[in-house]
């Protein structure tokens, strides 16, 4: 069985929300055509704690887009995003969510980040995204959402270790750029990794 993985289609990383993905909001009515073609959907949503240590806010000496050792991890520093229980945190309206199955939430540790779906950066402890698929014999997942660089990426790869034929449809993605061809070396990276890259006019 197959399974459409969204990943953080989120208002926060919409236009005029507080880490929007240059161009987020044009991934929606391609995402919305193209979930009928599946009989199981799941989207991932960030989750984070106010004090989450990503927040450059939470780092006084710091600035946004500094890089920091985060308990032998290197993190990035990002603005205040996804927090628990705001408006943020919410998928747009214009998103359709009606045959969703269920939606698996991260970054919920604010001692650490969690790009993938699957695991928290360091791969310490996993979200429910892998048993949720396997309880319903899934074998083969299809990615879309937001960033193709950081949530995207970090969760084909974690689905591909883990034993799930991935693709990933690249025109119901789109990716943060912080630096110049950060996107095409993101798709490079799955590509090489052994992921499938597909536009959604192949999806059928």
């Amino acid at each position: 069985m197959r399974a459409l993985i969204l990943i953080d289609i989120q208002n926060d990383f919409l236009n005029g929300g507080s880490l929007a993905v240059p161009g987020g909001d044009l991934i929606i009515p391609v995402i919305n055509r193209i979930q009928p073609h599946f009989d199981f959907i799941v989207a991932t949503q960030d989750w984070h704690p106010p004090t989450h240590a990503s927040f450059s806010a939470n780092h006084p000496d710091n600035k946004i887009g500094d890089v920091i050792d985060l308990h032998g991890f290197k993190q990035i520093l990002w603005p205040l995003h996804c927090v628990q229980h705001t408006r943020g945190a919410e998928f747009p309206a214009a998103l359709h969510q009606g045959n969703w199955a269920q939606v698996v939430q991260k970054g919920t540790d604010e001692a650490i980040d969690s790009y993938s779906g699957f695991f928290d950066n360091g791969h310490r402890r996993q979200t429910d995204l892998e048993t949720v698929l396997h309880k319903r014999h899934v074998t083969e997942v299809y990615l879309a959402g937001l960033a193709t660089d950081y949530c995207v990426k970090s969760t084909a790869l974690d689905a591909l270790q883990l034993g799930f034929k991935t693709t990933v449809i690249v025109d119901a993605c789109r990716g943060v750029g912080v630096h110049k061809g950060d996107v095409d070396r993101a798709i490079a990276e799955m590509q090489n990794a052994g992921v499938a890259i597909a536009l959604s006019s192949e999806i059928d």
